[in-house]
């Protein structure tokens, strides 16, 4: 008798099934994803507060730290900066150093999805080369400001694995969220630079 295939989709509570293997847009769903990435934490939950810093938080931030840095971004390229940890509400957010060491082509299967979630919401399949610095940049000043505030780094050695923040941007206030704000936060969000 062979053996059933290996099951490759996830269940999303919005009933669809979405393929792991060959995400299909039309699988994705922004409550899905929204609902998911409020219940992931960053930093492996290793943070300060009564609950985690979510990855839908983290993609907040990075948003407006990407409009902060250039405030005459087009609406669709924040969009995309929004959605750039999206995939992580199905595979959860690994750590980097981890991310390294799983042996498998993590960053491909991370772009697969993230290109299904761009074509669900009429954004092209992959962000535009000239943005992809801004988005990283905001990305690790993210990081930065999360590591100072939430994950007990002092700020000299988050300055040597993040960078210097520039001057000129306004230091944001980081208070970790409970899952329901952290999700319609992250809607409301949507809905503005989607609508």
């Amino acid at each position: 008798m062979a053996n059933p295939p290996t099951r490759a989709w996830q269940r999303m509570l919005s009933g669809r099934r979405l393929d792991l293997l060959d995400p299909s847009p039309l699988d994705v769903e922004i409550e899905d994803i929204a609902h998911g990435l409020a219940r992931v934490a960053r930093w492996n939950g290793q943070t300060k507060g009564e609950h985690a810093f979510s990855v839908a938080q983290h993609c907040v931030l990075v948003e407006r730290l990407t409009a902060d840095l250039n405030p005459r971004l087009a609406r669709e390229a924040r969009l995309m900066a929004l959605l750039h940890d999206a995939p992580e509400y199905v595979v959860g957010d690994l750590i980097s150093p981890f991310k390294a060491a799983v042996g498998i082509d993590y960053k491909g299967f991370e772009l697969k999805l993230l290109a299904a979630i761009h074509l669900r919401f009429g954004l092209p399949a992959k962000a535009p080369a000239a943005l992809q610095p801004l988005f990283k940049k905001a990305d690790t000043l993210s990081a930065y400001y999360e590591a100072t505030q939430l994950a007990g780094f002092e700020p000299a050695e988050a300055r040597r694995y993040f960078g210097v923040p520039p001057k000129s941007l306004k230091t944001p206030r980081l208070v970790p969220l409970p899952t329901a704000e952290a999700q319609g936060q992250f809607l409301e969000r949507f809905r503005r630079l989607s609508g």
